[in-house]
């Protein structure tokens, strides 16, 4: 094994990545090093591509960005027990304390001092990672890597659904990014009866049709609002929020019927102004801020849907490519006119 490795990372403050060849990282006695066989672009990585102002506010350069992989255990730390070398992996990307509040109360995603690899430790857009142990998720044989690296993002769409009981309720989903992409046949598998779908990009709306979506819509030239109650009668009962873009997140709370429940994933880049008394107070609407996904919770019932054949995640992934062609993956993610789901990047 070399001493060093090829590594996509932030190294200054400002817009772009670099290539760099980095120091091959050492495990430490309750850690593994994991040789990553396929990672993912995520939008978060595309914030800090572009040094957003979250980006500017929460990431320290130099840092290895990608938190969203597969990949083989090739080295454990003398305490860790239960892995091997060989072992096929992919890990929860959260490092929590297991101190704070959250943690206590069996709410570990939420971890007040949380470290997130690729954010605030090095991380997987790398030939090799470093992880506890205790954060990995055993990845069976015949689960493609490509497909395995989607688990993080899958683990999102899965916690948003399984917010609410779903079974017999009509669903209307806002911004189709990847994550909204995929809880369309998440919704489809707890029982929903209508699956509607927002967003002003043509080539997503697309995607999301190919997802099993029963019926889309564009804000750009559909009334959403009109167009939902005319579809379901009084509104939608169930709204899982996945843009995170202001106009988005009022006009599905105003699809909303009284009663209805919303699930909100999407982060707005800036504070937003909801009308707060008619679309949320008077209608009595039950609201849950999704973040992450449930330790380990969530991880089984992914599993459970990408076993049994329930949730084909294949569709989403549009494009493959070498590690080094780094700046097409990230020019695919900013594209407006091409089809584009996930980007896979191969160290």
């Amino acid at each position: 094994m070399t001493e060093t490795m090829q590594a996509l990372a932030k190294t200054e403050n400002g817009p772009g990545l670099t290539l760099i060849d980095a120091p091959l990282p050492t495990p430490g006695p309750r850690d593994v090093l994991v040789r990553v066989k396929a990672s993912s672009i995520c939008g978060t990585d595309v914030h800090i591509y572009h040094w957003d102002a979250w980006s500017q506010s929460r990431i320290k350069p130099p840092v290895i960005l990608g938190h969203e992989f597969a990949g083989e255990i090739v080295e454990v730390g003398r305490e860790v027990k239960g892995w091997t070398v060989g072992d096929l992996v992919s890990a929860e990307g959260h490092i929590v304390d297991w101190t704070c509040a959250a943690c206590r109360n069996n709410q570990p995603h939420l971890c007040a001092n949380v470290s997130v690899i690729g954010i605030d430790r090095a991380g997987a857009f790398a030939e090799y990672v470093v992880l506890p142990a205790e954060n990995l998720w055993r990845n069976p044989a015949d689960l493609p890597p490509e497909i395995a690296s989607l688990q993080d993002p899958f683990g999102n769409a899965v916690h948003t659904v399984n917010a609410f009981k779903i079974a017999g309720k009509s669903v209307l989903v806002t911004g189709v990014g990847p994550i909204g992409l995929m809880t369309i046949p998440v919704a489809r598998v707890a029982g929903a009866t209508q699956i509607i779908v927002s967003d002003v990009s043509e080539p997503k709306l697309e995607l999301a049709r190919r997802m099993g979506a029963d019926v889309t819509l564009n804000p750009s030239t559909d009334d959403l609002v009109s167009a939902v109650r005319d579809l379901t009668g009084d509104g939608a009962d169930v709204l899982l929020e996945m843009s995170g873009a202001g106009p988005a997140i009022n006009s599905g709370l105003a699809a909303l019927r009284p009663g209805g429940e919303a699930a909100l994933l999407g982060v707005p880049g800036r504070p937003i102004e909801v009308d707060w008394a008619n679309n949320i107070v008077f209608k009595g609407v039950t609201i849950q801020a999704i973040y992450g996904r449930k330790i380990w919770e969530t991880w089984h019932q992914m599993r459970a849907l990408l076993a049994t054949g329930a949730v084909d995640l294949s569709p989403l992934i549009t494009h493959d490519l070498p590690l080094a062609e780094f700046e097409q993956g990230f020019a695919l993610m900013r594209s407006r006119d091409e089809i584009v789901g996930k980007v896979i990047l191969r160290p």
